[in-house]
């Protein structure tokens, strides 16, 4: 990917989102979803028949799903500063464009870096609405979001990110007032972000507190993470945790295993916590697509990525699976069929057997932003590729659908891949799983 991965794309040159690729020698270079009030937007829940989590499984439905970033700009709004008239008009544009190509959900980025698309009372107004980080844009995003969505027929998943906490490092450019501000020993500065430190007890606390705030307010349908945690590793730079570490690390073996520990808590908790306000919503997360190699444990994929979640990010997502802690996995297979050190083909049934007796659903997070690109391989070139990607999943009982990055190439569809996909598997509107 610089190849720039999945959350990065547009937004590289300011340094929003690292990705990672696996080359053929196995390195990874990649630093890396009630009453109206005055805002348009849904102030309280207002449940709408949903059923409730671990349903049973019906024929037919299958998870259509496109990621709506807002980080740094990526999809919406367009630009920053824009007229909330405006800013609507966009957001209403990518709902009916999810209709036009038969999707059935939109994981739309609510909380990219410590701030809120929500009059959240925790944390400050997002800056990529208005420019400035806490200034009021006249209207409500999400609650807008979730009820045009309800009226389309569409889920909407809100998509936080638990621990970044700005793009930059300088806390002076935070919004007066903002936690990382009033709370300096909470944040740690890393390639060229900040970040809140996960091994703080009560700094679990609060990000749960903050993302749990839209579960209460909204008629959301799943909470939803990305593949961030703890930090994509930089070369030649430490996390620096070791106050946390020397306060709360007795009884592991090593920092890796406390921090492992760190990420199973929050995500551990955080499914209780859901559970407690609203047993119709469902937990879903997005981690990078290989947990481990198999070179490292024999109980991973046959892959050869240099990256791998357990090690890099100290995030256990197969553990995640297999205790059901979520309800649905969408790992991010940025692959092509063929690719030497991660092959789409070869990851797809290695999810599926994670996902074996657990009642979890995989939905394959798809690169659609790689069709078309020229930087990409050949394979990439072909409008057929993500076709075949589609095909293939369909073999595996436990994938039960796709999430397509991103929204604006939903939109433009460079080399009519997602046309393609429409054509070939989504010739009718279909329902998500249950």
């Amino acid at each position: 990917m610089r190849h720039i991965g999945r959350r990065g794309l547009a937004a590289a040159a300011l340094g929003a989102v690292a990705s990672l690729w696996a080359s053929d020698a196995g390195a990874a270079v990649r630093p890396g979803h009630g009453h109206r009030n005055d805002r348009g937007g849904l102030g309280t829940r207002a449940k709408h028949g949903k059923h409730g989590r671990h349903r049973g499984r019906r024929a037919g439905r299958e998870f259509r799903g496109m990621w709506l970033a807002t980080v740094a700009n990526r999809d919406w709004p367009s630009k920053p500063g824009l007229p909330a008239d405006r800013q609507r008009a966009e957001l209403l544009a990518f709902l009916d464009t999810a209709v036009e190509r038969r999707l059935n959900a939109v994981v739309f980025q609510v909380r990219p870096t410590a701030d809120a698309l929500w009059p959240s009372p925790y944390e400050p107004w997002s800056q990529y609405l208005t420019g400035v980080q806490g200034r009021d844009p006249g209207w409500d995003p999400l609650g807008t979001a979730v009820a045009e969505a309800h009226a389309r027929g569409l889920e909407l998943h809100a998509w936080f990110n638990p621990y970044r906490v700005a793009n930059h490092t300088d806390p002076a450019r935070l919004a007066d007032g903002h936690p990382a501000r009033v709370h300096p020993d909470w944040v740690v500065p890393y390639g060229g972000k900040l970040y809140y430190d996960p091994g703080l007890p009560e700094v679990r606390r609060f990000v749960q507190d903050a993302m749990l705030d839209a579960v209460r307010r909204y008629d959301i349908d799943a909470v939803h993470f990305d593949d961030y945690f703890y930090p994509y590793p930089v070369a030649g730079q430490s996390f620096a945790d070791d106050a946390a570490y020397a306060a709360h690390g007795a009884g592991f073996p090593d920092r890796a295993a406390w921090r492992r520990d760190n990420i199973d808590r929050l995500v551990r908790e955080m499914s209780e916590k859901i559970r407690e306000i609203d047993k119709d919503v469902r937990f879903g997360i997005s981690p990078f697509g290989v947990w481990r190699n198999a070179a490292t444990d024999p109980l991973g994929s046959d892959t050869r990525a240099g990256v791998q979640t357990y090690d890099h990010l100290h995030a256990d997502t197969r553990r995640w699976v297999q205790e059901r802690w979520i309800d649905y996995v969408a790992p991010q297979l940025y692959w092509h069929i063929g690719f030497a050190a991660a092959d789409y083909a070869k990851l797809v049934p290695w999810w599926d057997d994670v996902a074996r007796g657990t009642g979890v659903d995989v939905y394959v997070g798809e690169a659609l932003y790689k069709a078309g690109d020229p930087a990409q391989p050949a394979a990439w070139q072909d409008p057929a590729e993500l076709s075949r990607h589609l095909t293939l999943a369909g073999e595996y009982p436990r994938v039960r659908g796709h999430v397509f990055f991103s929204a604006k190439e939903v939109v433009t569809d460079r080399i009519g891949a997602m046309a393609r996909v429409v054509a070939d598997h989504y010739p009718a509107p279909a329902r998500p799983p249950e």
